[in-house]
């Protein structure tokens, strides 16, 4: 009789706690609801402004100008960068932050059409949807204070205005400088062509540049008198690719001749060349970086030139927490995907009509979630250098029509649309419902705090780029 009684009282504990969830989730999802329009408008007014990396001044404002109706504090130009931003709502409690990235990409200047239409001959696009990124971290943000507020709930709120994904890494001098510090859990989420959350993994990065310095002469009247800056190049990249036979074949190798003289009949006295490499796992990258390194000096010794290698960037990869991704993939799927209207179909057929592939997944797949995996891409984010100071968790959402590949027209075409939106708001929700769950159950947040701790293990984080200045300069144009 005992033991039926306890049985109840656990079935009616666990009803009344579904009860508030349920309660919690609607709130919450309403909210978004009724400001799908003004943050529509927000991501609209980002892509019609696309703005390179530490350029993003319009594009943060929209964002910042937002949080602070709201009731957010903003702190503005953050880790050295002017376009960084950190908004706070601060009622004590657990602290979760956000991730938001606004930057373009350049020579994707694209309108919102199924067809090939240039704005500006040469100019930026939102090619990886970093205005949708950006305006549903913030939608999300807003939404929790709102429920926070609401239920008088103790709870910290951090959105991370993050400068230069694409080009620059503007997390890393963030984590750099302990901008994360404090902080109990990191969410984000990136616009894709299929709704997924997952444990996620992928590769580190680094990038630098190798600088020779050689003696011009004419090249046919006295070459004995020239060193071949360019022989120098051509001499490590050929150590390089012979290299590629012992190393682990996870690894990543790329380059370009970025600078190889001005003439053929002048011995060169400057060459350049650029390099990035990769690999998941950062001791291994660490020394390929260090054995290519040997490979530049070996050659200007060989050819009697000299060299300067200057680092460009570095990214950790991904430190994937499957306590999270649980969470944030349960509540992606309790949403569910969504649907296009008749005129988003007929735009979605004409855009399917311009991919260079035989296997397009179907228009309908867009009210699909993914099943959960732990899975690996081999591209890289500076939101990998995040993951190594505090847990992190990310998901994608159907942003692009089906079968859409990132950093194209296609994809800048329904950025800057309602198919773009219907997306970013399901990002939105998805994430101010994880980040509730977090809150309501501080044993989310200890379980993903022992679950970072063990796959950090002895490992400590170092920034790869070291001391180097923020290259607030990198798309710069002289």
């Amino acid at each position: 009789m005992k033991k039926s009684i306890l049985g109840f009282l656990g079935i009616l504990f666990s009803l009344q706690v579904w009860g508030q969830e349920t309660s919690h989730d609607a709130f919450i999802t309403k909210n978004l609801d009724a400001n799908t329009e003004k943050f529509s408008k927000a991501a609209r007014e980002i892509w019609e402004n696309p703005e390179l990396g530490f350029l993003e001044f319009t594009s943060s404002k929209v964002l910042i100008e937002e949080l602070k109706a709201s009731g957010f504090n903003v702190e503005t130009g953050v880790a050295g960068m002017p376009t960084a931003f950190v908004a706070t709502y601060d009622k004590g409690g657990p602290v979760i932050g956000f991730l938001a990235e606004y930057d373009a990409l350049p020579g994707l200047s694209q309108d919102a059409v199924p067809y090939r239409s240039v704005i500006v001959e040469g100019g930026s696009g939102h090619g990886c949807g970093h205005n949708l990124f950006g305006t549903a971290v913030v939608a999300s943000g807003v939404a929790l204070k709102d429920w926070i507020d609401a239920n008088n709930i103790k709870a910290t709120i951090k959105i991370f205005g993050t400068p230069a994904e694409e080009s620059g890494g503007g997390k890393v001098y963030m984590a750099r400088d302990g901008i994360f510090n404090g902080v109990d859990a990191v969410i984000n989420w990136h616009p894709s062509d299929r709704n997924a959350a997952n444990a996620s993994s992928c590769n580190a990065v680094i990038g630098g540049r190798f600088k020779f310095h050689g003696e011009t002469a004419h090249a046919a009247a006295s070459p004995q008198r020239g060193r071949s800056a360019l022989d120098a190049v051509e001499a490590m990249n050929m150590m390089v690719n012979m290299m590629r036979e012992h190393v682990d074949q996870e690894s990543r190798i790329h380059y370009i001749i970025s600078n190889g003289g001005l003439a053929p009949n002048v011995v060169p006295d400057y060459a350049e060349v650029q390099y990035m490499i990769r690999h998941p796992d950062i001791t291994e990258l660490k020394d390929m970086w260090a054995r290519i390194g040997k490979a530049a000096e070996g050659a200007a010794m060989g050819t009697g030139t000299k060299v300067d290698i200057e680092l460009a960037s570095g990214l950790y990869g991904l430190l994937p927490n499957e306590t999270l991704a649980k969470v944030m993939h349960k509540n992606l799927s309790s949403l569910g995907g969504f649907e296009y209207s008749p005129e988003e179909i007929e735009f979605a057929r004409e855009i399917q009509k311009t991919f260079n592939s035989k296997n397009i997944p179907p228009i309908e797949s867009t009210k699909n979630i993914e099943p959960y995996r732990v899975n690996f891409f081999p591209a890289s984010t500076d939101v990998g250098d995040v993951s190594y100071v505090v847990p992190t968790v990310g998901l994608g959402t159907a942003t692009w029509v089906p079968g859409t590949a990132a950093h194209t027209w296609q994809a800048v075409a329904a950025d800057g649309m309602s198919i773009g939106y219907k997306g970013m708001m399901l990002a939105a929700k998805t994430m101010a419902l994880t980040g509730k769950d977090l809150i309501l159950n501080p044993l989310l947040i200890k379980e993903a705090t022992n679950e970072f701790n063990e796959r950090m293990g002895d490992l400590k984080y170092e920034a790869l780029v070291g001391d180097k200045k923020v290259p607030l300069d990198f798309n710069i144009k002289n």
